[in-house]
C-alpha cells in the first residue's frame, strides 16, 4: 500500500471512529465547531445573565468527563498533524487552516501539557455541575468556557470575558474555585474548538485526495486512451464518492476547462447533485466559504491560547469574586491593604468554611464583615499590612 493509501486510510478510520460511521465532510453535526453568532462584549454581558438563569445544578457523584476527553482530543489533534505533515511531505495542498495548525502545533502541545498539569483527576468533580443541556454532567464553568469560545468564533479577550462572568454572578454567584478554574476550562474549550475544526480539515484533504486520485486516472485516460475514459467515469459512478464541498471543488478544479472528453465526469456530477438541488458553482462556494471560516477558527483558536498564558489571573479573579468584594468591606481597611498571599488565604477561609456549613462562600464572607464591624474595629493603619488583620472575625 502506498503512503497516500495509508495516510487515507487512516484518516477513514479515525473519522469511522469520530461520526460514527459517516466519513463525509458535511456530517459532522455532532462535532461541529464552536461557531455560534458572533457577541460584541455588551451582548455577551446580556447573555451571561440569561446562561446563569437557565443553568440548573446537579446533585450526587459523577464520572470526571473533562480527563477522558482531553486525552482524546490530543490523540485526534496529533492524528491531524500527522496526516497534513505527511501530506506536504508528498507535495500534496493542504488548505490555508491546515497551514496554521501545522505551524502553531508546538504551541497546542504545550498548552496540552499545561491543560494536564492544572487539571489532576478528579479535579473538575469538586465543581459544581450541570444537570441538563450539552454540558450535562459537566462543570458549569466549562460551560461558560464553552459559550465564551463560541460567540467568539474561538476568540477569547479579557475586557468581554470579565463582563461576561461579571453579567452571570449578577444573576448567581460562582464560586472561589470556579473563578479560579475558568483560565483551565478556557484551554480545554479552545482545545476543543481545534480538535473540532481539525477533524473538519481532515476531511476535507481525504475528500480532496479522493478527487485527487479519480482526476489523475481521468486525466490520464483522455491523454493516452481516450476510449477508456468511459469506464473510469462508470468506475467512478459505481464507488459512490462523496458528494461533498471538498470533492467536487477538487474535481472541479481538476477537470474543468480541460477540454470535452474531461467534462463528462463533470456533467455526470452536475446531474447528481441536480437530485439535490445543487450545482457545482454552488459548492465550490460553499467549499470556499468553509475554507475561510475555518482558517478564522483556528488563527483566533490560536491567538486565544497566547493570551490565556499571559492574562493575569489573580487579578481577573480577585476583580470578580464575591468573597473579595465583601472582605474588601472591612471597617478596618486592613484587608484591602494586605498582600496577595494573604488575602488568598482569608479567602479560602471563607471558602473552606462554605463547603462544611449551610451558608455560601459569598455569605460567609459577609457576616466576617458584619462581625467585624460590631467589634468596632479602628481605623486602617498608614501603612500597609500582611498580617491577621480580621482573622478574629473570620
Amino acid at each position: 500500500m502506498s503512503a497516500g493509501n495509508k495516510l487515507s486510510e487512516y484518516l477513514r478510520q479515525l473519522l469511522v471512529r469520530l461520526r460514527g460511521g459517516e466519513t463525509t465532510r458535511g456530517s459532522v453535526d455532532g462535532e461541529a465547531p464552536l461557531r455560534a453568532e458572533l457577541y460584541s462584549a455588551d451582548q455577551m454581558a446580556q447573555h451571561g445573565k440569561a446562561l446563569a438563569a437557565n443553568h440548573r445544578l446537579a446533585s450526587g457523584p459523577a464520572p470526571d468527563l473533562l480527563l477522558a476527553r482531553l486525552a482524546d482530543n490530543e490523540n485526534i489533534l496529533v492524528g491531524v498533524c500527522q496526516l497534513l505533515t505527511s501530506a506536504v511531505a508528498d507535495n500534496r495542498r493542504i488548505t490555508p487552516a491546515g497551514e496554521w495548525l501545522l505551524d502553531n502545533f508546538y504551541l497546542i502541545e504545550e498548552q496540552i501539557r499545561t491543560a494536564k498539569r492544572h487539571l489532576p483527576k478528579g479535579y473538575s468533580l469538586e465543581l459544581p455541575r450541570l444537570a441538563s443541556g450539552q454540558s450535562a454532567g459537566r462543570p458549569r464553568v466549562y460551560d461558560i468556557a464553552l459559550e465564551t469560545v463560541a460567540h467568539g468564533d474561538g476568540r477569547v479577550d479579557t475586557e468581554t470575558l470579565t463582563r461576561f462572568v461579571a453579567a452571570y454572578q449578577s444573576v448567581t454567584d460562582l464560586k472561589l474555585g470556579e473563578l479560579w478554574a475558568i483560565p483551565i476550562m478556557l484551554r480545554l474549550a479552545v482545545i476543543e474548538n481545534l480538535r473540532r475544526v481539525g477533524v473538519r480539515i481532515a476531511a476535507g484533504w481525504d475528500e480532496r485526495n479522493l478527487a485527487d486520485s479519480w482526476a489523475d486516472l481521468m486525466v490520464d485516460a483522455a491523454d493516452n486512451d481516450p476510449k477508456s475514459l468511459i469506464l473510469v467515469i462508470a468506475d467512478m459512478a459505481r464507488s459512490n464518492p462523496p458528494m461533498g464541498s471538498s470533492f467536487v471543488a477538487e474535481l472541479a478544479r481538476r477537470l474543468q476547462g480541460r477540454g470535452p472528453a474531461l467534462a463528462l465526469p463533470l456533467t455526470w456530477i452536475e446531474q447528481r447533485l441536480a437530485e439535490s438541488g445543487l450545482t457545482i458553482a454552488q459548492l465550490v462556494q460553499t467549499e470556499n466559504q468553509l475554507q475561510a471560516a475555518d482558517q478564522v477558527s483556528i488563527s483566533n483558536s490560536i491567538g486565544s491560547l497566547r493570551v490565556l498564558g499571559a492574562m493575569d489571573w489573580q487579578e481577573f479573579v480577585e476583580t470578580l469574586s464575591v468573597v473579595e468584594q465583601s472582605l474588601r468591606e472591612d471597617p478596618a481597611g486592613v484587608y484591602g491593604q494586605m498582600d496577595f498571599a494573604t488575602r488568598d488565604r482569608y479567602r479560602h477561609a471563607a471558602e473552606e468554611i462554605a463547603r462544611y456549613g449551610s451558608l455560601s462562600e459569598g455569605e460567609v464572607a459577609r457576616q466576617a464583615v458584619e462581625l467585624a464591624r460590631a467589634g468596632g474595629w479602628p481605623k486602617a493603619p498608614a501603612r500597609p499590612a500582611s498580617g491577621p488583620g480580621m482573622s478574629v472575625s473570620i
